[in-house]
């Protein structure tokens, strides 16, 4: 499978925290072999609240649901589109997971995991430097946007 209608996904995504790397066409060819392609069917956790998991998702299609379970209704924080990243924090720290991410309808998913990531940076530093300041840029985002709802970030 090509990594082109992921490309093309996150390229056409018009959100505040639009993962937005500035990666030249041979950058994204590269970063394709760091990732593999999952399909979820609806209803199928991604990521669940409280686990480690040091894995980072790239949203192609389909569309999923974020949200944490204090209790058993559990509160949304958010719908995420085709285009969008998830689990960036997760690849970066060795902190637990702090929401559930689950597939409301079939999707197709690109996972980078940690030692993949570690490799990549081991082997290309520019597409690493850029792939940091991309998802740094949309934790920057995400960050100020619990602030200013109220909510803790420390």
């Amino acid at each position: 499978m090509s990594i082109q209608p992921l490309r093309d996904a996150i390229q056409s995504l018009n959100a505040p925290d639009a993962f937005k790397p500035r990666f030249t066409p041979e950058q994204w060819r590269t970063f394709e072999a760091f990732l593999t392609r999952h399909e979820v069917r609806g209803g199928d956790l991604l990521v669940k609240q409280g686990e480690h998991d040091r894995t980072m998702y790239l949203l192609e299609s389909g569309t999923l649901q974020v949200f944490v379970q204090p209790s058993k209704s559990g509160t949304r924080l958010s719908i995420l589109r085709a285009g969008a990243v998830v689990g960036e924090a997760g690849l970066f720290s060795d902190q637990p997971r702090m929401a559930n991410v689950e597939a409301m309808g079939h999707c197709v998913v690109w996972a980078l995991r940690g030692p993949r990531y570690e490799e990549l940076a081991a082997r290309n530093a520019a597409l690493t430097l850029e792939l940091v300041r991309a998802a740094a840029a949309l934790m920057g985002v995400r960050m100020r946007a619990n602030i200013e709802l109220g909510q803790a970030v420390s």
